[in-house]
């Protein structure tokens, strides 16, 4: 039996399990396509576990909503944030995790022994087509050209330590998602697939977005895909360095740091707790 504790960042959702005391759980990817389903399972953008490490406080896995393993989460890292701290795993409240992406320094903000919101340094952006990894004849893509069913997009490519493309809409909450955003995903500019994310410029200080996830579609929101967005607008001259950036799920916080670092702010919210039968996820 496993427990699990299913938390959200801005509707960014996954299920969560502490593997700090035991690591072995067999067949990860099916269990996160079981808890994931929203029918038949928890329901679930995926799946984190959070492990011992060896260079930080924690370390992080996360696994997409179709099994497949993921760098980082930005929404999730915030709860894995809140998650250590109210299970009583640290008592800091700055606290290290280790990703696929590198090791991640969470700011906790605490009130009434409570983790309301994580400020997490994101690292530095990756902006070299071959380390996104984006084919390109061109180092840095800001200019990119993909055609679908005859609509023409302009993508800046972005790395937060996954890949992400990022192109402007005139009105995003009209834009037809689900139409073009499976078709980037896995357009042959992307070696390793992409996350996609439409973004529309309010003014200088404030984007609205939508984010089509590798390996889970749509979502309510993506951390490292609002970091990406407030990069490559900034990059264009679009916006400030630092800006609100409002995805369905709420508003996060992002600054392009003169360190060159990306800092991200936002909520985590635990939603319930429950226990899952091993044997019973493996049959489905």
């Amino acid at each position: 039996m496993l427990n699990f504790t299913k938390m959200h960042g801005l509707g960014n959702d996954y299920v969560y399990i502490d593997c700090t005391k035991n690591e072995e759980i067999g067949d990860i990817p099916s269990l996160a396509q079981f808890v994931s389903n929203r029918h038949f399972g928890i329901g679930s953008d995926g799946l984190i576990l959070i492990c011992k490490s060896d260079v930080a406080d924690f370390k992080m896995r996360m696994f997409n909503y179709d099994g497949s393993e993921a760098e980082m989460c930005g929404n999730g890292i915030r709860c894995v944030g809140k998650f250590v701290y109210e299970k009583g795993l640290t008592a800091k409240t700055e606290v290290t995790i280790e990703t696929l992406a590198g090791i991640k320094v969470l700011q906790l903000n605490v009130e009434d022994g409570k983790v309301k919101t994580v400020k997490v340094d994101m690292g530095e952006p990756i902006l070299e087509a071959k380390h996104i990894p984006v084919i390109s004849d061109k180092s840095l893509v800001n200019d990119l050209k993909i055609n679908v069913d005859g609509k023409e997009f302009i993508f800046t490519c972005v790395s937060m330590g996954n890949p992400h493309a990022v192109t402007l809409v005139k009105n995003v909450k009209e834009f037809d998602i689900q139409k073009y955003g499976p078709a980037i995903e896995t357009d042959r500019h992307f070696p390793s697939r992409t996350n996609v994310e439409f973004a529309e410029i309010l003014d200088e200080d404030n984007i609205r977005m939508r984010v089509w996830e590798r390996g889970a579609g749509e979502t309510l929101a993506c951390g490292t895909g609002a970091c990406a967005t407030a990069v490559a607008c900034s990059l264009n001259g679009y916006t400030k360095r630092k800006v609100n950036l409002e995805l369905l799920g709420g508003i996060l916080n992002i600054e392009w740091n003169e360190n060159n670092h990306v800092y991200m702010t936002g909520p985590a919210t635990t939603v319930f707790e429950g226990v899952i039968d091993e044997k019973e996820a493996f049959k489905q």
